[in-house]
Protein backbone atom coordinates (compact mmCIF):
# COMPACT_ATOMS: atom_id res chain seq x y z
CA UNK A 1 0.00 0.00 0.00
CA UNK A 2 1.16 3.49 -0.79
CA UNK A 3 1.71 5.32 2.19
CA UNK A 4 2.77 8.76 0.58
CA UNK A 5 5.54 10.29 -0.98
CA UNK A 6 8.90 10.01 0.81
CA UNK A 7 11.50 12.02 -1.38
CA UNK A 8 12.08 13.59 -4.13
CA UNK A 9 15.75 12.99 -5.37
CA UNK A 10 18.09 15.76 -7.39
CA UNK A 11 21.10 14.97 -9.03
CA UNK A 12 23.55 18.31 -9.18
CA UNK A 13 26.74 18.97 -10.25
CA UNK A 14 27.61 21.04 -7.06
CA UNK A 15 26.35 19.25 -3.75
CA UNK A 16 28.59 21.88 -1.53
CA UNK A 17 26.21 24.75 -3.69
CA UNK A 18 22.93 22.77 -3.43
CA UNK A 19 23.09 22.53 0.34
CA UNK A 20 23.95 25.86 0.80
CA UNK A 21 20.43 27.04 -1.07
CA UNK A 22 18.31 23.65 0.57
CA UNK A 23 19.87 23.56 4.14
CA UNK A 24 21.45 26.65 4.69
CA UNK A 25 18.61 29.31 2.64
CA UNK A 26 15.61 27.27 2.70
CA UNK A 27 16.30 25.65 6.15
CA UNK A 28 15.74 22.00 5.47
CA UNK A 29 17.73 19.97 8.34
CA UNK A 30 20.03 16.99 7.62
CA UNK A 31 19.29 13.80 8.49
CA UNK A 32 21.93 11.76 6.38
CA UNK A 33 25.26 12.53 4.58
CA UNK A 34 26.56 9.24 2.73
CA UNK A 35 28.01 8.58 -0.69
CA UNK A 36 29.70 5.17 -2.21
CA UNK A 37 32.95 4.38 -4.06
CA UNK A 38 32.81 3.28 -7.80
CA UNK A 39 32.57 -0.74 -7.61
CA UNK A 40 30.00 -0.76 -5.34
CA UNK A 41 27.47 -3.26 -6.71
CA UNK A 42 24.53 -3.05 -4.74
CA UNK A 43 24.20 0.95 -5.69
CA UNK A 44 25.02 0.03 -9.04
CA UNK A 45 22.43 -2.51 -9.65
CA UNK A 46 20.33 0.35 -7.68
CA UNK A 47 20.60 2.81 -10.01
CA UNK A 48 20.97 0.84 -13.39
CA UNK A 49 24.54 2.49 -13.63
CA UNK A 50 27.30 1.20 -14.34
CA UNK A 51 30.72 1.53 -11.90
CA UNK A 52 28.84 4.32 -9.97
CA UNK A 53 30.38 6.96 -7.25
CA UNK A 54 28.51 9.67 -5.70
CA UNK A 55 27.75 11.64 -2.54
CA UNK A 56 24.47 12.06 -1.57
CA UNK A 57 22.74 13.91 1.48
CA UNK A 58 19.14 13.44 2.73
CA UNK A 59 17.32 16.77 4.05
CA UNK A 60 13.77 16.77 6.02
CA UNK A 61 11.40 19.57 5.05
CA UNK A 62 8.23 18.67 7.72
CA UNK A 63 6.99 15.47 6.50
CA UNK A 64 9.20 15.10 3.23
CA UNK A 65 13.04 14.66 2.24
CA UNK A 66 14.55 15.96 -0.39
CA UNK A 67 17.66 13.84 -1.64
CA UNK A 68 20.85 15.45 -3.24
CA UNK A 69 23.06 13.39 -5.68
CA UNK A 70 26.68 14.29 -6.33
CA UNK A 71 27.89 11.93 -9.06
CA UNK A 72 31.75 11.64 -9.82
CA UNK A 73 30.57 8.41 -11.87
CA UNK A 74 29.81 7.76 -14.30
CA UNK A 75 30.08 11.67 -15.79
CA UNK A 76 26.85 13.28 -15.54
CA UNK A 77 25.92 15.33 -18.89
CA UNK A 78 24.71 18.89 -17.49
CA UNK A 79 21.07 19.94 -17.19
CA UNK A 80 19.80 22.92 -18.52
CA UNK A 81 19.01 25.25 -15.92
CA UNK A 82 16.37 27.14 -17.62
CA UNK A 83 14.92 24.09 -19.08
CA UNK A 84 10.69 24.93 -19.52
CA UNK A 85 8.56 23.49 -17.17
CA UNK A 86 6.46 22.23 -20.40
CA UNK A 87 9.37 19.62 -20.99
CA UNK A 88 8.89 15.99 -20.06
CA UNK A 89 9.88 15.41 -16.37
CA UNK A 90 9.57 16.24 -13.50
CA UNK A 91 8.47 19.83 -13.41
CA UNK A 92 9.17 21.13 -9.80
CA UNK A 93 8.97 20.75 -6.04
CA UNK A 94 6.52 22.53 -4.34
CA UNK A 95 7.52 24.18 -0.76
CA UNK A 96 4.14 24.56 1.50
CA UNK A 97 4.80 27.87 3.57
CA UNK A 98 3.16 30.15 5.98
CA UNK A 99 3.65 33.79 5.08
CA UNK A 100 4.82 33.66 0.82
CA UNK A 101 5.21 37.27 0.96
CA UNK A 102 8.35 37.10 3.18
CA UNK A 103 9.57 33.72 1.93
CA UNK A 104 9.07 35.69 -1.94
CA UNK A 105 11.32 38.62 -0.09
CA UNK A 106 13.29 36.87 2.00
CA UNK A 107 14.49 34.39 -1.04
CA UNK A 108 14.38 37.06 -3.63
CA UNK A 109 16.93 39.03 -1.29
CA UNK A 110 19.09 36.43 -1.00
CA UNK A 111 19.46 35.84 -4.96
CA UNK A 112 16.84 33.37 -5.75
CA UNK A 113 15.72 34.04 -8.82
CA UNK A 114 11.80 34.07 -9.33
CA UNK A 115 9.14 33.35 -12.40
CA UNK A 116 7.07 36.15 -10.96
CA UNK A 117 5.75 37.52 -7.68
CA UNK A 118 3.25 35.58 -5.77
CA UNK A 119 0.14 34.93 -7.56
CA UNK A 120 -3.39 34.07 -6.39
CA UNK A 121 -4.66 30.75 -8.04
CA UNK A 122 -7.95 30.60 -6.50
CA UNK A 123 -9.22 27.98 -4.14
CA UNK A 124 -7.52 29.95 -1.42
CA UNK A 125 -4.13 28.96 -2.97
CA UNK A 126 -1.22 31.93 -3.72
CA UNK A 127 2.24 30.66 -5.55
CA UNK A 128 5.13 31.61 -7.15
CA UNK A 129 7.80 29.71 -9.00
CA UNK A 130 11.31 30.22 -8.60
CA UNK A 131 15.00 28.34 -9.16
CA UNK A 132 17.77 26.54 -7.48
CA UNK A 133 21.20 27.31 -8.28
CA UNK A 134 20.91 24.39 -10.62
CA UNK A 135 17.34 25.67 -12.75
CA UNK A 136 15.40 23.56 -10.66
CA UNK A 137 12.07 24.89 -9.98
CA UNK A 138 11.31 25.44 -6.36
CA UNK A 139 7.57 26.46 -6.32
CA UNK A 140 6.62 28.19 -2.91
CA UNK A 141 2.44 27.50 -2.14
CA UNK A 142 0.71 29.01 0.71
CA UNK A 143 -2.52 27.68 1.16
CA UNK A 144 -4.55 30.05 3.29
CA UNK A 145 -7.36 28.02 4.39
CA UNK A 146 -6.87 24.76 6.33
CA UNK A 147 -10.12 23.47 5.29
CA UNK A 148 -8.86 23.60 1.20
CA UNK A 149 -8.96 20.04 -0.16
CA UNK A 150 -5.18 20.59 -0.67
CA UNK A 151 -3.63 21.73 2.69
CA UNK A 152 -0.88 19.97 4.01
CA UNK A 153 -1.65 17.99 7.18
CA UNK A 154 1.11 17.61 9.66
CA UNK A 155 1.21 15.45 12.20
Amino acid sequence: MIRGIHHTAISTPDIERALAFYRDLLGLRVVFDFGWPAGTEVADRITGLHHSAARAVMLRAGNALIELFQYESPPPKPGDPCRPVADHGITHICLDVTDLDAEYARLQAAGMTFHCPPQAIGMDVRTTYGRDPDGNVIELQEVLSAESPIALRLP
